[in-house]
């Protein structure tokens, strides 16, 4: 396995497995349980990702099961053709979501299902680039301005993991200091020593205060039937 390799399934492995959270993965699954067998799903930054045979998938870069190179802003896909709309913390590396947002609803179908996922208390993380963080309401505003209806919206991962993320980065930034070259060495060290600190997202999402310092959310959304 080679380095970059080992590297990418340590991060999503360990230090940004959100996409593994129980919500997230329960969430997904009813939604990819509703599409219809003939139904055609798209995974809009799908990355490595490929989630069954009926969902196509769409990256900016080319990749083996990459069915469409292209940014979120222009889906390549005529108005009303998919069932479902997956993105996972993709929007906040978009330029501008808004637009994006826009290209969802015009290709989804009438009742078509959208879930969408963001960042909220998190570092920078460029994918190539890093551009936005949203709140709970941020998330809800540009959902329900491009026309959908809201059906449920939750966290992601609560603020332990939240506070998790910041903490690696601060000591790992700091150290780095020191040492510079040895930025992802601490990073790793110390995503690895602190990963108990996500465990307490438990005890957080108790509180009526969890909203504060959300690592992120996730929103199942429909488009109005006609």
């Amino acid at each position: 396995m080679k380095l970059k390799e080992i590297r990418s399934f340590f991060v999503k492995m360990v230090y940004a497995d959100h996409n593994r959270s129980r919500n997230v993965v329960r969430s997904i699954n009813r939604c990819i349980s509703e599409l219809p067998s003939d139904g055609v799903g798209l995974n809009l930054g799908a990355g490595s990702i490929n989630f069954d045979n009926r969902i196509r998938n769409l990256d900016v870069f080319p990749g083996e099961n990459i069915h469409y190179v292209a940014k979120a802003e222009s889906i390549p896909e005529k108005d009303d053709f998919f069932d479902l709309i997956i993105t996972q913390e993709v929007l906040e590396h978009v330029q501008d979501p808004f637009m994006a947002m826009s290209e969802i609803y015009r290709t989804l179908k009438p009742n078509g299902t959208l879930y969408c996922q963001l960042p909220f208390i998190i570092g920078y993380h460029p994918g190539p680039t890093d551009y936005w963080r949203f709140t709970k309401e941020g998330i809800e505003e540009i959902i329900i301005k491009n026309g959908f209806k809201v059906e449920e919206i939750g966290i992601s991962v609560g603020g332990a993991t939240g506070f998790y993320r910041i903490s690696v980065e601060f000591f790992s930034v700091l150290l780095s200091v020191i040492i510079p070259p040895l930025y992802h060495v601490f990073k790793a060290l110390f995503a690895v020593l602190l990963f108990p600190i996500k465990w307490l997202d438990i005890i957080i999402n108790l509180s009526s205060q969890k909203d504060r310092i959300a690592g992120g959310y996730y929103i199942v959304a429909k488009k109005p039937a006609e």
